[in-house]
C-alpha cells in the first residue's frame, strides 16, 4: 500500500508533457501546472497562431500568459525528491498523452500494444490475447495502435473500408463500391497498396540516390573547408612572419637612427664644452689681469708703476668670437626631415601593398565551381531575381511593437505586448530584427505606413539595451539605416547623418550584396529610384531591421 501512496504522490507532481517531475513548476491560468521549459517550448511553437492553449483542458489565452515560479510546489517537488522517488521512473505500462490507451481497461489505462481493424479498438497485451487464443478472432487484422481507428471505417455504411476508388482516389467499404461508386475504376486496398508501394520504392529510391549525390557534396565541402581553412592558416603564418621581419627591420633601423643621433649628439656637445672651457680659461685671466692693472694704475709710486707696467701689459692670444658658429634649434633638422621622407615613402609603399592585398584576398573563389558575380541589377525585374522572404523574430521584437501578418508587419502601439523575456530583446527602442540571416545578393521590399519609420541592416551582436550609440539603429559601427522622416530621407551609420534626396513613395527597395560590400536602398513606385548606395566591407551576415514611430507601421512585401 505504501507503494502505492508514492506512486500516486509522483504522479502528482509529474508534467504531463515530459512525464518527469516537474521543473521549475509553473501554473497557467486554468490551473494546470507544468515543467517551465516544457509548457514554454510547446508555446513557443503556437507564436504565429497567437493563440495559446493549456495541453490538458485544451482551454486557451490570449496573449501569452506570464509565467512565474510557482514556489510553493517547487518546495513540495523538492520535498518529494529528497524520499529519494525521484529515482524510481514512471511505469512504462501505463498510457501516457501521447500513447494509444487500451480500451478495455478499466481505471488507469494501459498502453495498446496492438489496433485490430475488425474489432476498431486497442488492446493491451492482457486484453489482447483471445485474439491469439480464440479461432474467433484469427482472421482479425491486427496493426501498430492507432488513435485514428474511425478514420478506417466509413461514415455511411459503418463498414470497414476495405476498397479504394481510383476514380475518387479516395478509401470505400464494399458497400460502396456497388453503391455511389458503382462503376468506378475499384480495386482492393491491398492492391492498391502494393502498386503505391512500388511507386514508394521508387521514389525511395531516389531520394536514397540524392542523399548519396548530397552526401558526397557535403564531403567536398568538407574537404574544401579543410583546404581553405589549411590555406588561410598558412597565409596568416607567413604574413604575420613577414610583418615580423618587417616590424624587426624597422626597430633595428629606429635603433641605429637613434644610435647615431646620440653619438653625434655626443661629440657635438664635447666639442661645445671644450671651446666653453677654454673661454672660459680666458675670462679667467683677463679678470685676473684686469685686477692687477686696476691696482697698479692707483698707486702713488712712479717708480713701482714704471717698473712693474711692463710685465703686465703682455696678454696671451684670445680665441675671437668670430670663430664661433651657432644655428639655433636647426642642429638636427635634416635628420628629421630625412626620417619623415622614409616614413612617407613607407607609408606610401605600405598603403599600395594593402590595395593589392585586399584586391587578392576579394579575388579568392571559395568554390571554383561557382561562376563569376554577376553585374549590379538595374530595373526592378532583375532586382526581383535576389528577392528574398524575411519574417521578423518575436524574440527581438520591442514590447510596444505588435507583430502581424505572419510576423512580416511591425506596428508601433500604446500596449504593451506579453512577450516573454528573451536576452535578444530590444529593451530601449522600438526595434525588431529579422529572423533571417541575409548573405550573398538579397533584395526585399518595405511598405511602410506613417510619419517615421527606419529601414535598416545590422549585424546580429548589435547591443539590445543602453545608450543611443550602442542600439539605435546607424548609431553605431554594427548597423546602416534609412531615416524615412515625413516627407525626408537621411541616411545614417556610426551615428553620422548624410541627408538623401528621391521620390518620395510608401515603398522602399533593399539590395544587398554581402561580399561585394554593396547595400542600396529605392524608392519604388511604377519606376525604381536609388536613394543611397554604400561600398563597404561587411564582416558579419546581416539582419534586416525596423525601427517604428508611434502609431506607425512597415511591413516586408511578399513579392512574386
Amino acid at each position: 500500500m505504501a507503494q502505492k501512496e508514492v506512486h500516486l504522490d509522483r504522479e502528482t507532481f509529474s508534467c504531463s508533457i515530459c512525464l518527469d517531475l516537474l521543473k521549475d513548476p509553473v501554473t497557467v491560468p486554468c490551473g494546470h501546472s507544468y515543467c517551465m521549459s516544457c509548457i514554454q517550448t510547446l508555446w513557443d511553437t503556437e507564436d504565429e497562431k497567437r493563440v495559446y492553449s493549456c495541453p490538458q483542458c485544451r482551454k486557451s489565452f490570449t496573449p501569452r500568459p506570464v509565467l512565474e515560479k510557482n514556489t510553493m510546489l517547487a518546495a513540495l517537488v523538492e520535498e518529494l525528491k529528497k524520499t529519494g522517488l525521484q529515482a524510481a521512473p514512471a511505469d512504462p505500462c501505463y498510457a501516457g498523452p501521447e500513447d494509444v490507451a487500451c480500451d478495455f481497461c478499466t481505471g488507469r489505462k494501459l498502453k495498446a500494444c496492438k489496433s485490430c481493424l475488425q474489432c476498431l479498438a486497442s488492446y493491451c497485451d492482457k486484453h489482447l490475447q483471445p485474439h491469439y487464443e480464440s479461432s474467433t478472432f484469427k482472421k482479425h487484422a491486427l496493426v501498430e495502435p492507432s488513435k485514428t481507428l474511425q478514420e478506417k471505417v466509413c461514415s455511411r455504411h459503418d463498414e470497414v473500408m476495405k476498397m479504394f476508388c481510383r476514380t475518387d482516389q479516395q478509401s470505400i467499404c464494399y458497400l460502396c463500391s456497388v453503391d455511389q461508386h458503382k462503376g468506378h475504376d475499384t480495386v482492393s486496398a491491398a492492391a492498391e497498396r502494393t502498386e503505391r508501394q512500388r511507386e514508394l520504392e521508387g521514389r525511395r529510391a531516389n531520394i536514397q540516390q540524392r542523399i548519396q549525390d548530397r552526401e558526397k557534396d557535403v564531403e567536398l565541402l568538407q574537404q574544401e573547408l579543410e583546404a581553405i581553412n589549411g590555406s588561410a592558416d598558412k597565409a596568416v603564418e607567413h604574413s604575420e612572419k613577414m610583418f615580423t621581419e618587417l616590424i624587426h627591420l624597422m626597430e633595428k633601423r629606429r635603433s641605429d637612427v637613434k644610435q647615431q643621433l646620440r653619438s653625434q649628439q655626443q661629440t657635438e656637445v664635447s666639442g661645445v664644452k671644450e671651446l666653453q672651457e677654454k673661454l672660459e680659461q680666458e675670462i679667467t685671466e683677463l679678470k685676473r689681469k684686469d685686477a692687477e692693472l686696476h691696482k697698479l694704475s692707483h698707486t702713488q709710486d712712479h717708480v713701482h708703476f714704471l717698473h712693474h707696467y711692463p710685465s703686465l701689459s703682455a696678454l696671451s692670444p684670445s680665441t675671437h668670437s668670430s670663430s664661433i658658429k651657432t644655428r639655433p634649434l636647426t642642429y638636427f633638422e635634416d635628420v628629421n626631415k630625412a626620417v619623415s621622407q622614409v616614413r612617407e615613402k613607407l607609408q606610401d609603399v605600405l598603403t599600395e601593398g594593402w590595395t593589392n592585398i585586399s584586391h587578392t584576398l576579394t579575388e579568392v573563389d571559395v568554390l571554383l565551381s561557382q561562376p563569376r558575380p554577376e553585374p549590379e541589377p538595374k530595373t526592378r525585374a532583375e532586382f526581383l531575381k535576389y528577392s528574398c522572404d524575411i519574417t521578423l523574430d518575436p524574440n527581438t521584437a520591442h514590447t510596444l511593437l505588435l507583430l502581424s501578418e505572419g510576423n512580416r508587419k511591425a506596428t508601433q502601439i500604446n500596449q504593451p505586448q506579453s512577450y516573454p523575456h528573451h536576452p535578444d530583446r530590444f529593451t530601449d527602442w522600438c526595434q525588431v530584427l529579422s529572423r533571417e540571416s541575409l548573405t550573398g545578393r538579397c533584395y526585399w521590399e518595405v511598405e511602410k505606413r506613417g510619419d517615421r519609420v527606419i529601414i535598416a541592416v545590422s549585424y546580429k551582436n548589435i547591443s539590445r539595451a543602453g545608450s543611443l550609440d550602442e542600439c539605435f539603429f546607424g548609431a553605431n559601427g554594427k548597423s546602416w539605416a534609412l531615416i524615412c522622416d515625413n516627407n525626408s530621407f537621411y541616411f545614417i551609420h556610426n551615428n553620422v547623418s548624410t541627408p538623401v534626396s528621391g521620390p518620395q513613395s510608401s515603398r522602399v527597395g533593399v539590395y544587398l550584396d554581402h561580399r561585394a560590400g554593396i547595400l542600396s536602398f529605392y524608392s519604388v513606385s511604377e519606376t525604381m529610384t536609388l536613394l543611397h548606395r554604400v561600398q563597404t566591407t561587411f564582416t558579419q551576415p546581416l539582419h534586416a531591421g525596423l525601427w517604428i514611430g508611434y502609431g506607425d507601421s512597415a511591413e516586408f512585401v511578399k513579392l512574386k
